[in-house]
């Protein structure tokens, strides 16, 4: 018979397939008596968990919902199956979840042992993504989640970077925050050889490595994280400067197009959209996404990018 602990794991992971077990199967399940298996259960209810008891002869344990989520015990093929999920979550165009996926991710990847982190890899590694003409290049996962560690712990990374212009340099900085805007990632940390606040695209880092060494995070010179990486894209955006007039309420838009566009009431039924991108697809995609009519202001290009994609989907049609 397995030992209290162990024991413990074990029926954890089969209350938590959240099917109804009858005492007896469970017990047997489990190798143990029934009286045994109420004082496991009775442990797992003093650990926080919500197993539901029905008494009688057909009386049985089923795992409820609770007000928090409690640890989850998960298989192997299940374990490796939430990586890779989260890992695709993370690179995804989603608003509002790539954030937290690699918060999650960092968390699973952490308690990953090696054989599975192997098999995440490989898997990873065999697989294609499809990726739409002209969009953002994605990050690596791995790199993410790395960096996501050393801003948790508050550990100085080394790493190399390469620059818009091609140049290449080797980065020395007090991480700070991960930012996510549109379909790319910027770490927005204090570099320690240039003596000021960085935000460096995730993209173009390579070979992130933490140096050991622990370190008091900086005031940061804005508001936020996020909001240092808009004043920052604002001083050296290279990228498309978007305005269009969309038939659709302030509040419709703004929902579809999250913080990292602006839409404000021009008082004749429609709102002004705004926002900077360094890619035509972002604006696009959005436009299309709101399902309503619009008229191009600028860039011209848009206009052009737009046409485009018109003449593509008809012909799908």
């Amino acid at each position: 018979m397995a030992n209290t602990s162990s024991r413990t794991l074990r029926l954890l992971s089969l209350l938590q397939t959240h099917r109804y077990w009858p005492g007896p199967e469970l017990a047997a399940r489990l190798e143990v008596s029934v009286r045994t298996l109420r004082r496991d259960i009775d442990r797992l209810r003093e650990l926080g968990y919500p197993v539901e008891a029905s008494r009688g002869v057909d009386g049985g344990y089923q795992l409820a919902a609770g007000a928090a989520l409690p640890p989850l015990v998960l298989d192997d093929e299940e374990a490796v199956a939430l990586a890779v999920g989260l890992q695709a979550a993370a690179q995804g165009g989603v608003a509002g979840i790539a954030e937290s996926s690699v918060r999650a991710l960092t968390k699973v990847v952490q308690v990953m042992p090696p054989r599975l982190r192997r098999r995440v890899d490989a898997l990873r590694a065999m697989t294609v993504p499809m990726v739409w003409e002209g969009t953002a290049p994605a990050a690596d996962p791995a790199v993410l989640t790395g960096i996501a560690q050393a801003c948790r712990d508050t550990e100085r990374l080394e790493f190399g970077y390469s620059a818009a212009s091609g140049e290449r340099s080797e980065r020395h900085v007090e991480p700070l925050r991960l930012v996510s805007l549109g379909r790319r990632w910027y770490l927005v940390a204090y570099d320690l050889v240039r003596h000021d606040w960085r935000s460096f695209r995730v993209d173009r880092i390579t070979g992130p490595r933490t140096t050991g060494a622990r370190f008091l995070p900086r005031t940061l010179p804005a508001e936020d994280a996020a909001d240092y990486v808009r004043t920052s894209m604002g001083q050296v955006s290279t990228g498309w400067a978007v305005e269009v007039l969309v038939d659709a309420p302030t509040s419709r838009v703004q929902a579809v197009a999250g913080r990292w566009a602006g839409a404000e009431e021009t008082g004749d039924g429609r709102c002004r959209l705004t926002m900077t991108v360094d890619s035509l697809d972002w604006p696009a995609m959005l436009l299309g996404a709101l399902g309503a009519d619009f008229e191009v202001v600028s860039p011209p290009e848009l206009l052009d990018h737009v046409r485009g994609w018109a003449r593509t989907f008809d012909r799908a049609t």
